[in-house]
């Protein structure tokens, strides 16, 4: 992980994210903005630094904090993992995103971001003609 996010993974398109992710773009970013990910809401920075809004969940996942600095784009150190441990890393890394995630939107900020989301159409849209392009979840 030390060029980007995510590095030498393949995206959801089979190309590799090193021409998917822009050099200025979050772990965060990419990982909602993957095929599938559409529920997830980018939680702010903030709250996953805050180590009250992560109590137990070093329990939960392997190589956690590995996994917590991939989120965070802390930069790991070449050397510390072979090949197999950084793979078991980013899926850590996204277990714990989701984890947090879970937590994030049961607070207000978390709630305005889903809410802006279902606002927005992302979840999609009811096709039924008498339904006037109601927003769905």
């Amino acid at each position: 992980f030390a060029n980007g996010p995510g590095e030498g993974f393949p995206s959801s398109d089979g190309e590799s994210l090193e021409s998917s992710v822009s050099e200025d773009s979050t772990w965060i970013s990419w990982f909602c903005g993957l095929k599938g990910n559409e529920f997830f809401c980018e939680v702010d920075e903030d709250f996953i630094q805050d180590d009250f809004n992560l109590t137990g969940l070093s329990a939960q996942v392997s190589y956690y904090t590995y996994a917590l600095d991939t989120i965070l784009d802390v930069d790991i150190p070449e050397g510390d993992l072979d090949e197999r441990q950084h793979e078991l890393v980013e899926v850590s890394a996204e277990m714990l995103y989701g984890l947090i995630h879970a937590r994030y939107v049961l607070t207000a900020r978390g709630m305005h971001a889903m809410l802006t989301k279902y606002n927005e159409g992302v979840f999609g849209r009811c096709p039924r003609v008498f339904c006037s392009g109601q927003c769905v979840l």
